[in-house]
């Protein structure tokens, strides 16, 4: 072999084992780029599901947040115009007592009430008041029921409060505290 030849042969082996170690480095080079693209792009995939995540809580607790308070605003309408016509279904109670109380049914419910009250004090002293507004029904009531019946100082919107003194016992029978009670007691069912 010539040298001309030998140098040929080197160029040639030297090029093939540069050229395989030059191809060896690029498709390791590939590699480690491939893997490094397939990790970055897992890892901005996983970012993103991630935001996209937060995103939905942020937007489900706004919206939630919207919804309490657009149920609070119900809940208070609803309280409000609950108290309206619970007003004006007290005011329409009033009324009709009013009325109630100059019909002849209402001098037999004082009758009756004395009469409850009596039996109630057995044969201890009781004190029978009626509203200021029943007392042109006080000689009646009076008579009716055979007991001293007397007009009270303070309104208390009609029946009868009767006290028996010995036992510290008042018996209260006005519309006034039974309106009041059921007014408390009042709560409109859904």
């Amino acid at each position: 072999m010539t040298t001309e030849e030998k140098l040929k042969h080197f160029l040639d082996v030297t090029t093939e084992s540069t050229n395989a170690r030059n191809a060896k480095i690029l498709e390791d080079y590939t590699k480690a780029l491939e893997k490094a693209f397939e990790e970055h792009k897992e890892e901005s995939t996983r970012k993103a599901e991630l935001q996209v995540k937060l995103s939905e809580d942020s937007f489900k607790k706004k919206q939630n947040t919207e919804i309490a308070r657009a149920q609070l605003g119900i809940r208070e309408k609803v309280s409000e115009l609950s108290e309206e016509l619970k007003a004006k279904l007290f005011t329409e109670v009033r009324d009709k007592l009013e009325r109630y109380m100059d019909t002849r049914e209402y001098q037999d419910y004082l009758v009756a009430e004395i009469r409850k009250a009596k039996q109630f004090a057995g044969d201890e002293e009781v004190l029978i008041y009626i509203d200021p507004a029943d007392s042109g029904k006080l000689n009646s009531l009076a008579s009716m029921t055979n007991t001293t019946v007397e007009v009270s100082k303070y309104g208390f919107g009609g029946g009868i409060r009767a006290l028996i003194r010995t036992r510290n016992i008042l018996i209260d029978q006005s519309f006034e505290t039974k309106l009041k009670e059921a007014e408390e007691a009042f709560v409109f069912k859904s």
